[in-house]
């Protein structure tokens, strides 16, 4: 099933290409400001079967997922990204510019409930502009990117931010998840957040609230691990809603002005030797003596190899304490029985190649090979041995019966 949605969706995308069907729309913005564009569902839902006819006039949201890229290009530019929580809320495009110029973004949206798609075309045309000369950012420990992109939200932070700031020439610069900075994901439970980094900037120069954030005082304390609990002294701490309160350890202050200017890319040329030009090869590298590297490698490890097998051979063969001196120690009784068993078995292994040979004695009743004598039926007496046999040199020392 999910691999025939696929292939619907992949029809349904070619299509929506080949006949062109799709809204353009065209923005222009500056360089190295925050670019934020809400992809509304209710403006796509107009475009899709109504499902109010599916269901006697009752009005249903559609689950969509949208599905963003540059024009010719599988992804999108490096300084644009999309988000986008559940097919139930609403998609964002946001970033901040680095270079003028064009892009044109092709938005899909998948209605989840009927799989159509649909397309439009964001024309994206960025100006240049001069970069505002003194940029600070702060971290928002309680917040998500979703819940900061939207424009009331943003003018909240930022008008906590300009009473920080002192000045209302203040323009927010971007935004960042805390993620794509390399903070961990938290817990999927209430209280938990990613946390967002927000930078502004502005033409005025620091206020002392924010130049304050450089004392060697100020660093000392988030240096010792207060983190979040440092506040700067002096009512310095603007913060109309709790959940927009900045994290004092994490701000940075950025002048620009006195930052080095980039040095110049270099000059490409064409590739090709002037005239009367003379090549000079680089170099080659000087010669090395791998023979210390075999030695480490191949003779001192097959050396230990060999003494571990010459120590292995002494455990096992030199230690050993030999047939006669097994024999000198064991009880001759235990020797005659084990001897026994081998002559009962050899014999009965010759009985099996040869059946027509007349019964051994051994499987007779008890019986005395050098007098013939019989034992009698009682082969519970503790006198008679358990095993008797034909050449039995202990046989003189048993009763007779």
């Amino acid at each position: 099933m999910a691999g025939c949605r696929s292939w619907v969706f992949f029809l349904t995308v070619c299509a929506v290409c080949v006949f062109g069907a799709s809204a353009e729309i065209k923005l222009t913005i500056p360089v190295g400001r925050l670019f934020t564009y809400e992809l509304m569902r209710e403006t796509f839902q107009n475009e899709f079967e109504p499902l109010s006819k599916l269901y006697a006039g009752r009005l249903y949201d559609d689950p969509m997922i949208f599905k963003c890229n540059r024009q010719n290009y599988p992804d999108l530019p490096e300084w644009l990204r999309f988000t986008q929580r559940h097919p139930n809320d609403n998609g964002f495009l946001y970033g901040t510019p680095t270079s003028q110029g064009k892009s044109i973004i092709e938005i899909y949206a998948v209605n989840k409930r009927s799989y159509e798609t649909t397309r439009h075309i964001l024309v994206i045309k960025i100006t240049a502009e001069k970069m505002l000369p003194y940029q600070a950012e702060f971290f928002i420990k309680l917040r998500e990117i979703e819940k900061v992109l939207p424009s009331p939200v943003q003018d909240e932070i930022k008008q906590d931010l300009q009473k920080l700031w002192d000045t209302e020439a203040l323009e927010i610069v971007n935004i960042t998840n805390a993620l794509d900075r390399g903070g961990r994901v938290p817990l999927p439970i209430a209280g938990h957040f990613e946390g967002v980094y927000v930078k502004v900037g502005s033409e005025e120069y620091f206020s002392d609230c924010l130049l304050r954030v450089l004392k060697p005082e100020h660093q000392r304390q988030c240096t010792a691990g207060a983190g979040a609990k440092v506040k700067v002294p002096g009512g310095c701490n603007f913060c109309s809603i709790p959940s927009n309160c900045i994290t004092w350890c994490k701000t940075e202050l950025f002048d620009l002005t006195k930052q080095e200017p980039a040095p110049p890319p270099p000059t490409m040329g064409s590739g090709i030797l002037e005239a009367g030009g003379n090549f000079d090869p680089p170099e080659s590298p000087p010669s090395r003596d791998y023979f210390p590297d075999y030695i480490v490698t191949v003779v001192v490890p097959l050396i230990l190899a060999i003494i571990l097998c010459l120590l292995l051979a002494y455990i096992m063969y030199g230690r050993r304490e030999g047939v006669e001196k097994r024999n000198a120690r064991t009880n001759q009784i235990q020797l005659y029985h084990h001897h026994t068993i081998h002559e009962n078995t050899d014999e009965l292994r010759n009985m099996a190649g040869h059946r027509g040979v007349p019964q051994p004695l051994s499987t007779l009743p008890m019986f005395n090979s050098r007098t013939l004598e019989r034992a009698p039926p009682q082969s519970d007496s503790p006198s008679i041995p358990l095993i008797m046999a034909q050449h039995d040199p202990y046989s003189e020392t048993l009763p007779r019966k």
